[in-house]
């Protein structure tokens, strides 16, 4: 539900971070007026360098906003960071190279993962090495991933010049791997069905549900038009995406879609979104318009289907913007190069979003 006043302030909870001999990074915390509206962001991370966060459908904050896993490049090459979000401190927790949107946090919040690009890896927040769960076969890269709800499951694009494969990777204490897809298009955003054995992932320009036993692998009839990015509802009966009609003249629309049922419905258009995620229980949409003249984080309330400004991102690539909400909807993280490098900030939204369970 909206709310119609503003807390200026931006105070936020967290945790000290462990100890251990990987360094801490002091606070690059910055506070500023958005000149669109007033309203009082956070820059996160200091734009002399670029500071990214997860892939849209990975989790990046904790579930009590105590912390955020995201990757910089502030000692020369992209390394993942825990950032004590009371503090502002920032602790280094990897010595290899990561990609930045293959980072997750696990349901139990001891561990996160990655991929280098060569493997994907199980990491604790408290040890300074990680694990390898899964070796790329040689000339092919790890280029997506993602983790299944109970962390029990994860899901690998691998890319070779011939054949992109999906991966499942069961855990245990020696890993099952398993190829669920094997296809010469090219595979993207791997995205575990929540409360379900399934992977919703993007093939070409299209979407496709498969089982995790690699059964009723089938592309998806949505609506007409080019296909946005998606993200599934909390238990997981369906997922949204951006729509984007045929012509380029209609507004971009968010649109459910319900597997089970095959059936496709329109939520409410946009401001030309061209990234977009919910909140815990789908009342609200954050978007990035990706429109010039309107370079804007934009709240979009379902009930009404109206939309609030709550800040200019001024992004070069508004697809980069990627908006998530903190898992009780009171806070929205972002990304943009608007100072410089890529940077990530931070806008509260406690007293125009009720609160939720994360």
């Amino acid at each position: 539900m909206l709310r119609r006043s503003f807390l200026a302030a931006l105070p936020f909870a967290g945790a000290a971070l462990a100890s251990d001999s990987s360094k801490v990074y002091p606070s690059e915390l910055k506070r500023y007026p958005d000149p669109a509206t007033e309203f009082e962001v956070l820059r996160l991370t200091d734009p002399a360098f670029d500071s990214y966060l997860p892939a849209h459908y990975n989790r990046a904050v904790s579930k009590h906003t105590a912390f955020m896993l995201y990757a910089s490049a502030r000692a020369g090459s992209q390394q993942a960071y825990r950032l004590d979000l009371k503090t502002g401190e920032s602790k280094e927790l990897t010595q290899t190279a990561v990609l930045p949107a293959s980072l997750s946090i696990a349901a139990d919040e001891r561990t996160f993962f990655y991929s280098d690009g060569n493997a994907a890896y199980q990491h604790s927040f408290n040890s300074p090495h990680g694990h390898a769960i899964y070796e790329a076969a040689q000339g092919a890269k790890i280029t997506a991933l993602s983790v299944a709800d109970d962390a029990t499951y994860v899901m690998a694009i691998e890319s070779a010049s011939e054949k992109n494969r999906l991966k499942l990777i069961h855990l245990g204490k020696s890993p099952e791997v398993t190829t669920i897809v094997e296809t010469d298009q090219e595979l993207a955003a791997p995205m575990p069905r929540p409360k379900r054995a399934g992977i919703l992932y993007r093939r070409g320009q299209e979407w496709w549900l498969v089982n995790y036993d690699g059964a009723q692998n089938r592309r998806l009839r949505i609506a007409p038009g080019l296909a946005g990015p998606a993200i599934w509802s909390a238990d997981g009966p369906s997922f949204f995406y951006l729509n984007y009609p045929e012509g380029g003249k209609a507004l971009h629309n968010i649109r459910e879609f319900t597997p089970d049922a095959n059936d496709d419905r329109q939520i409410a258009n946009t401001t030309q979104f061209v990234q977009f995620n919910r909140n815990a229980d789908a009342s609200v949409f954050v978007g990035a318009s990706g429109s010039k003249a309107s370079p804007y984080v934009l709240l979009l309330v379902r009930s009404v289907k109206r939309e609030l400004t709550l800040c200019e991102h001024k992004c070069s690539d508004p697809v980069a913007v990627s908006p998530v909400f903190s898992p009780n909807s009171q806070r929205v993280f972002f990304q943009s190069d608007r100072h410089g490098k890529m940077a990530i900030y931070a806008v509260r939204v406690d007293r125009l979003v009720e609160e939720t369970e994360g």
